[in-house]
Parts: structure tokens; C-alpha cells; sequence
């Protein structure tokens, strides 16, 4: 559950009773399906190239750059409206500052990511709901994770090897290849065919899911779609080396394929979709082993935002009402475990009792969770100690807030004054919304325009800045707030027509701000010509 009040935005409010839904599965193997479609072309790609010469020209006619970001867009404004699409700012903020962004960093240290990947492809990964063990990469540079992925894996080391190598599909153009082999499909087709997909595994049939897929022989021969085999060794050996160039240590691949190779054998439930889509051999865990001995030793990380982080996915996975209150129960059971498992247990009945209103409770586990995790950082005082307190102190202040106490989340954030991460500025709003001090929202509300002016994709933001503006009475900065957070996630229509509300408010003497109305007029225009610049690459692509 994110770390919002009840009255703030849609986009961060986590119902606690709906069950997960597991379309991604299906939806990643229509993708698989797509490129089988026709025989895959000889891979030729070099080891330290991201270029690719029959298909680099972004402006060419092939399956180019532009193009590949413009179906992965197409495919993200779906995703994103999805209620499975997860914005939890606490474990997206792992996700991007610990793992995602070091990786991506040495990317481009390395030359993986060229100067033209990087202005055409969007780089962005993205968190879904879902129980099942799996990360995926999308055309145009998106990559999706699971969050059953992040609660099976024990170290950031093994989470930031998975993403290497879905990096590396993305780097060295895999995806692009295997559709640009497709000469028969139009773009347009491509995206329709993924997101009916999509569509039909939302539904209790399965036989719509395999409906969509109708004509494709590759269905008959193979139920998922594999990357080829050069395709998986290249995106290991690349990813090795982008995770430890990156800081993270070299046994983390060869752990993770070990510990998903055991777990798929031992439970062979259908769970684990990323080895379906990426499936291991021995020749594969073999090399990852072998690797670790050829770069040096990572110096050490606290593994306690790992374990914390680790466990706020366990819990989010599920927020059914049984659910959450088995995690309760298991708090009680891990007094003998190891420390970490024990802090584990701690976040997980803490957060369980949160979202279940059960105050007492939250606060007892939470008092056992800031306990064990000073005593265990005063142990082994690492560095990553000091993200690990402040994720203690962010669910504590969640949990006041969700309990109407703003002083007390307001002193749980106190030693967090010059933090401006994303989960405390989100935090922080939250505070000044839930209480009546004009000066704090006026605050809030210049961090935030700050915050969507270098974000400004960033929808909850801009969601909360909308707020903001409407309790300072300033309705047209709420309205283009309001819109800008539609375009975000890719709703330009959504966007216009609350544009127009502005112009239309402004027209009838309704607010009297030259540069507030100036300012709606010009993003109306702005976004009106990308409008029809969307719907023009439409009909081309078809």
C-alpha cells in the first residue's frame, strides 16, 4: 500500500481487498508470440555494440528507434492505467535509487547505451502487483518488474542481476530484433495484438487469452516466447558486466539462477513465468559461476534496505484482509530466526497492521522493527545503514498518517529536513494536506512544482500538486495540475479536455490570472499539435 491518506490520489491508493490479477504473464508471452511469427534472423551483434545496422536509423523505414519507442509507448498507456500498475514511492525509490539508476549509469559508462539509445528510448522501470516471479523488458527502453521477483530475492545483488539482463535485451535491441523480423504486421497491428492479449487475460477465460493469438502457428508449437539462445548468453555475459561495474557483487547472477532453478523445481506451480520466458540451463549457471572469479570482491552493503524493502513487496502483493493478517501472525513466529529475518518479520506485521487499522499492533511491531534495526546496524554498521532507518521511519510515518496523528508522522520525517527523495516529498505533502497550516501547503506546494519541472512525467505529483493548488484556491493551477497528470500517463484526449475546462473557466471570468491562463493557453497548443502528431503515426503505422 502506498503511503497515502485516504483522500489522496487515485493513482497511489492501494484498495485493501482486491485480488491480484495475472494478465502480465500472458502479456509477455503475446510479445514471445509476435516475434514467432516468422524464423529469427541470424543474431549479429557485438559484445561491447548496442548499435544495430540494419535497424539503428531511427528515421529509416525498418523497425527503427522512433518507432520502437512509439508501440512501447502505446503498450505503457495501457499498463499505466492499469489498477495492477503499481506507484508505491517507497519500493520505486529502492527500486530506481538502489538498483535501477547505477545500473543504467554504467550502461553509459560502458557505451552499452549509446547517445542515440539514450535520447530515443525511455529507460524507465516500472513496478506490477503481482505474486508471480518475473521481470520483463518491452519495446522502447520499459522494463517491468514484479513484485513477487523483488519478495523471492535475498540481496540487492541477485534483484540488480535480473535487471542487467533485462537492461541488456533492451541495449542490445533483442526485442526490436525479433519484431522487426515480422514484415506482415504494422505497428498498429502489433500493439492491438499485445494489448488484446492484455485484455483477454484479464478475463476468467482462458480461451479468449488464446483467442487473441488465433492464426499463429507458433501458439501450437510454443506456449511462450524465448529470447534464442545467443540472444540469453549475450544479455548474461553483458549484464555480469554492467552489475558488478555497477557495484554489485558478481556472485548475485549466479545466485539468483541457482536459487530460481531450485525453487521452479521444487515448486513447478506455475510461478515462475521468467523462466518460461527466459529459461535456464546448466551451461548458463554454469558460466555465472565461473564469472565470479574473474572481477574482484564488491565491497560490502547492509543488506537491511534490501530485507525491508523485500518485505513491503510481501505484503503489497496481496492486501486482502486474510492476507494481511497471516503476515500479522507471522511476526509472532520468527522470535528464534535470524536478525534479519526477524526485521523482516517486524516491517511485514507492522505494515500488515497498518493497513488493517489495528494501531496497537503497528505499534508494538514497529517498536520490535526500530529496535532490531539499530541493534543489527550497530553491529554491522555498512554502508546503506542509514536508507534502512530512514525506510523504519517512513512506514512509521505512514502509519500515523493513516491514523489521523500528523504530529507524530511529522516527527518521525523531523531528521529527514534537507531529504528531497520522492517518498518523503510525497510524505511531506501528505502531512501539509491533512493539516491546516496555510504556510506548510504553500510550501508543499512550491517543492512539488519544483519536483514536476526536472518530473514531469511524475502523475502522482502532479495528482498532489493539484490538491495543493485547490486548498490555496488557485483552480486554475489545480486544473492544469489536473491535466498534466493525465498527460503523464500518456491520456493527451484526458489532458486536452481538462485544458479546455481552464480556457473555458477563464473565458466565463472565472479566475483573472493573466499568466495562469497564459500558461494553460500555450500547454493547450503544445499538447493539441502532439495530439495529432500521435494520431497521424497511427495511420502511418497501420
Amino acid at each position: 500500500m502506498p503511503i497515502d491518506l485516504p483522500s489522496a490520489p487515485p493513482a497511489v491508493h492501494l484498495p485493501a481487498v482486491r485480488k491480484p490479477r495475472h494478465w502480465r504473464t500472458r502479456f509477455v508471452a503475446g510479445l514471445a508470440v509476435l516475434a514467432l511469427l516468422v524464423p529469427a534472423a541470424p543474431l549479429r551483434v557485438a559484445a561491447q555494440s548496442s548499435s544495430l545496422p540494419s535497424l539503428g536509423d531511427p528515421t529509416g523505414a525498418d523497425f527503427g528507434l522512433n518507432v520502437e519507442r512509439r508501440l512501447g509507448d502505446r503498450i505503457m498507456r495501457e499498463i499505466r492505467v492499469d489498477p495492477d500498475y503499481l506507484d508505491d514511492p517507497v519500493l520505486l525509490d529502492y527500486l530506481q535509487t538502489s538498483i535501477w539508476q547505477p545500473l543504467v549509469a554504467e550502461d553509459r559508462k560502458l557505451g552499452n547505451i549509446t547517445p542515440e539509445l539514450d535520447e530515443h528510448l525511455a529507460w524507465e522501470v516500472f513496478l506490477v502487483r503481482d505474486k508471480e516471479v518475473n521481470a520483463f523488458a518491452l519495446p522502447g527502453g520499459y522494463v517491468g518488474v514484479n513484485l513477487g521477483l523483488m519478495a523471492m530475492t535475498s540481496t540487492r545483488d541477485e534483484l540488480a542481476s535480473v535487471l542487467g539482463h533485462e537492461m541488456s535485451h533492451v541495449t542490445q535491441r533483442h526485442i526490436a530484433r525479433m519484431i522487426a523480423n515480422n514484415s506482415k504486421i504494422s505497428l498498429v497491428g502489433m500493439a492491438a495484438m499485445l494489448l488484446g492479449i492484455l485484455a483477454a487475460a484479464k478475463s476468467s477465460s482462458p480461451d479468449a487469452a488464446q483467442a487473441a493469438v488465433v492464426g499463429s502457428q507458433a501458439v501450437m508449437a510454443q506456449g511462450q516466447l524465448n529470447f534464442s539462445r545467443d540472444m540469453e548468453r549475450e544479455a548474461d555475459r553483458i549484464g555480469f558486466r554492467v552489475m558488478t561495474g555497477a557495484g554489485f557483487s558478481a556472485a548475485g547472477m549466479a545466485d539468483m539462477f541457482e536459487k530460481l532453478d531450485k525453487a521452479s523445481r521444487l515448486n513447478d506451480s506455475g510461478g515462475f513465468p521468467y523462466l518460461r520466458n527466459h529459461p535456464l540451463t546448466s551451461e548458463r549457471i554454469g558460466d555465472a559461476r565461473a564469472r565470479v572469479a574473474t572481477v574482484p570482491v564488491a565491497p560490502p552493503v547492509s543488506v537491511l534496505e534490501h530485507t525491508l524493502a523485500q518485505a513491503r513487496a510481501r505484503v503489497l502483493m496481496d492486501t486482502r484482509v486474510d492476507a494481511l493478517r497471516r503476515w500479522q501472525a507471522l511476526d509472532g513466529d520468527r522470535v528464534t530466526t535470524a536478525p534479519v529475518d526477524r526485521i523482516a518479520g517486524a516491517y511485514e506485521a507492522a505494515l500488515a497492521s497498518t493497513l488493517l487499522r489495528d494501531w496497537d499492533r503497528a505499534d508494538a511491531s514497529l517498536a520490535t522493527l526500530r529496535e532490531l534495526v539499530t541493534a543489527e546496524a550497530g553491529r554491522r554498521p555498512l554502508p546503506g545503514v542509514g536508507r534502512a532507518e530512514r525506510a523504519v521511519a517512513m512506514l512509521a510515518a505512514q502509519s500515523m498518517l493513516a491514523r489521523g496523528n500528523v504530529s507524530r508522522a511529522a516527527a518521525e520525517l523531523k531528521p529527514y529536513d534537507a531529504d528531497q527523495s520522492r517518498p518523503i516529498l510525497l510524505l511531506r505533502t501528505q502531512l501539509a494536506l491533512a493539516g491546516a497550516d496555510r504556510s506548510a501547503i504553500e510550501q508543499r506546494a512550491s517543492d512539488l512544482q519544483t519536483w514536476v519541472a526536472v518530473h514531469p512525467n511524475d502523475s502522482t505529483a502532479w495528482q498532489m500538486l493539484g490538491q495543493l493548488w485547490e486548498r490555496l484556491n488557485q483552480p486554475l493551477r489545480a486544473i492544469r495540475a489536473d491535466a498534466e497528470s493525465r498527460i503523464a500517463l500518456g491520456d493527451l484526449p484526458g489532458g486536452i479536455d481538462r485544458l479546455r475546462a481552464g480556457q473555458r473557466r477563464t473565458q466565463a471570468g472565472g479566475a483573472s490570472d493573466f499568466i495562469d491562463a497564459s500558461v494553460i493557453d500555450s500547454r493547450l497548443r503544445t499538447i493539441e499539435a502532439q495530439r495529432r502528431q500521435e494520431v497521424a503515426d497511427e495511420k502511418a503505422d497501420r
